[in-house]
């Protein structure tokens, strides 16, 4: 009998032995990736651009943000991260007071109304590099990326409908000291959400690479 039990206790121990050693290990996040600009534009594919079936419908935003019990969508949590000066939140995440600094233009403003949320890849701009592929969820989770700070960016009205939907072969902010800074993130961006370029806009970001030597590219995948 005790060699019995002596053997049903060793089954159990090689039995638990056998599922731990088959358990996964918890998987530590990724660190995000930091590149070289000229490096990481060649991270970059080449596509052709389609905006066949496009609706900016097609990205639902903005969505009740990171903290969905907090009354705050989207938009309303980006200026609380980015504000100089933060603003009081009032009921239903009402924002008065504050102020924020376009980069974009070199620009204090102190009315969170005068500003706009830019996805830094505009939407139209993402659906012809690869999102018209994706799922509604998916394009939701792009237009409403709080995981890359780069992603959504406040800055004036005017900087933001001056940029439209083009891409730095067709646009990039007014004030010089922002180009850089600009290039790298806007490159970040697509690469954490694994979207093409053209030639033109491949073209374009090389010639920033070079007049950029030192910007370094920081990126997650999403």
């Amino acid at each position: 009998m005790i060699k019995n039990l002596t053997r049903g206790l060793a089954a159990i121990s090689l039995a638990l032995a056998s599922l731990t050693a088959a358990a996964p290990a918890h998987a530590a996040a990724p660190d995000p990736s930091v590149l070289p600009l000229g490096e990481a534009i060649t991270l970059l594919p080449l596509g052709a651009e389609s905006r066949e079936g496009y609706t900016r419908e097609a990205f639902k935003h903005w969505n009740s943000g990171a903290n969905p019990t907090d009354g705050c969508n989207t938009r309303n949590e980006v200026l609380l991260a980015e504000a100089v000066t933060p603003p009081t939140v009032g009921s239903r995440c009402a924002l008065t007071g504050g102020s924020w600094w376009s980069y974009y233009d070199n620009t204090i403003v102190t009315a969170a109304s005068n500003l706009d949320i830019d996805h830094m890849v505009p939407l139209a701009e993402a659906w012809d590099s690869g999102a018209s592929a994706w799922t509604p969820e998916r394009r939701e989770a792009y237009a409403n990326d709080l995981g890359q700070s780069t992603s959504l960016i406040a800055v004036t009205a005017g900087s933001n409908r001056s940029k439209s939907d083009q891409d730095p072969a067709e646009w990039l902010p007014p004030a010089p000291e922002a180009v850089c800074r600009y290039a790298t993130e806007w490159t970040a961006t697509k690469l954490r959400w694994g979207l093409t370029i053209d030639t033109a806009e491949q073209i374009a970001l090389q010639a920033l690479a070079v007049s950029c030597p030192t910007s370094t590219v920081v990126y997650e995948p999403a």
